[in-house]
């Protein structure tokens, strides 16, 4: 992809509160907020960003809200929470896990197209409507169901990546991965102890690694993974604004309140085929290394990484397939601190996807959010970006449907 012909910016990133196990308010026998409460509290979020809300299209990305919460249709709700958005294009975009990246990589084109100058985009999911078992069938669509679900475990996507860690272990030795696997674990809780607003805020563990390095039991769960690899069942939203300078101007947003996005790459991989290799996340080593052309950049210029680390055993696969560490060298270069807020390579400083939460259609916006708030230093905990770019992967599936964006700060 040729670099971009114009200048991109993202603003007015918001958060919801990501909710669900681990939040103190949780509680599955009360009534929960509704799909509408988070929209609203997001969209209101940016909104009060903006001193002119005029915005030329809107796009809305979710995965599986037409059996979580049995709405389709969705583009017809922003025009009701986004006054602006009324008689004005609207899409929705699903891609699994990755739907957020979607969002953002269509907004980001449809400015590129010139058919717009400023794109709201929000992405949320709410799956605590089911019992975490059931909500792992709804997710197994994420996969190919016809294909893969019968032979599948009953916790589908754990069961997937569980795989990828027997092979890692067999691979590239069981005691250093699950060593650095049970750091992954700590330091996204301890990043998520940061932020308000994060899954994991309330957890109060004294011994997180210790917990961390809990066996995996596969009588109770699957066979390579235990409970605190996995991010949990999330409820949440998240939103911001992509634009043009004309866009920018218009809605009379400044430039200081902004981060620029210098390059975009998604891949799509065929999800009826299984992985050629299960260390390598392949698709996403192939979006890094386009995204990276694009812009000119090696992966060590990249100063600040948000991961899509649904599983602690991704975060090692991600760090090695995109070059930040050779094959098998990831756990070290983790436990070697590298990945922490003052680190050689900051990853995930709010808690990722384990710490923070992942409600699956929201979390690609929320990295953005996340890379907009630390270069325009909003973020709970401000990192030390020590190269000025930041890169965020986005994932869907089974490494299947993969969004990279590299952003800067505005100067």
């Amino acid at each position: 992809m040729k670099k971009f012909r114009k200048r991109i910016f993202v603003t007015a990133g918001f958060n919801t509160l990501y909710f669900g196990p681990g939040r103190k308010e949780f509680d599955p026998e009360k009534p929960m907020p509704t799909f509408e409460h988070y929209l609203q509290e997001a969209t209101q979020g940016t909104l009060a960003q903006i001193p002119n809300p005029d915005f030329d299209e809107g796009v809305i990305g979710n995965f599986m809200a037409g059996r979580f919460i049995k709405q389709g249709n969705l583009p017809g709700f922003l025009p009701h929470f986004v006054p602006a958005l009324r008689e004005r294009p609207c899409v929705g975009v699903e891609g699994a896990c990755g739907s957020g990246g979607l969002a953002l990589a269509t907004a980001v084109k449809t400015v590129l197209a010139e058919v717009a100058e400023s794109v709201f985009v929000l992405g949320f999911e709410i799956q605590n409507t089911l019992k975490a078992l059931y909500g792992a069938d709804v997710l197994a669509g994420a996969g190919y169901f016809r294909g893969e679900r019968k032979k599948g475990h009953a916790y589908f996507f754990p069961g997937i990546f569980s795989e990828r860690a027997g092979q890692y272990y067999e691979k590239y030795g069981y005691n250093l991965a699950r060593q650095a696997m049970a750091h992954w674990y700590e330091l996204a809780i301890l990043n998520a102890r940061k932020y308000p607003k994060a899954q994991e805020y309330h957890n109060t563990a004294a011994d997180l690694y210790h917990l961390g390095m809990t066996p995996p039991n596969p009588e109770k769960f699957v066979p390579h993974l235990n409970l605190y690899d996995c991010s949990k069942v999330s409820d949440g939203a998240s939103s911001l604004v992509i634009l043009s300078e004309a866009g920018r101007e218009k809605l009379g947003v400044k430039k200081e309140n902004c981060i620029e996005i210098i390059g975009l790459a998604q891949c799509e991989a065929d999800i009826t085929e299984p992985p050629r290799e299960d260390t390598v996340l392949s698709t996403t080593q192939r979006a890094v290394e386009r995204v990276l052309a694009q812009c000119g950049l090696a992966v060590h210029d990249i100063g600040l990484l948000e991961l899509h680390d649904c599983f602690s055993i991704t975060g090692l696969l991600a760090l090695e397939s995109i070059g930040v560490a050779p094959p098998g060298k990831s756990a070290q270069f983790i436990l070697d601190g590298q990945t922490q807020p003052d680190g050689k390579l900051p990853v995930n400083p709010s808690g990722g996807l384990i710490g923070f939460g992942h409600p699956t259609g929201a979390t690609g916006v929320r990295q953005m959010v996340d890379l907009w708030e630390q270069f325009t230093l909003r973020a709970a905990q401000t990192v030390k970006i020590k190269n000025p770019y930041g890169m965020m992967i986005s994932m869907g599936g089974n490494d299947k449907t993969v969004t990279a964006l590299i952003v800067k700060p505005v100067v």
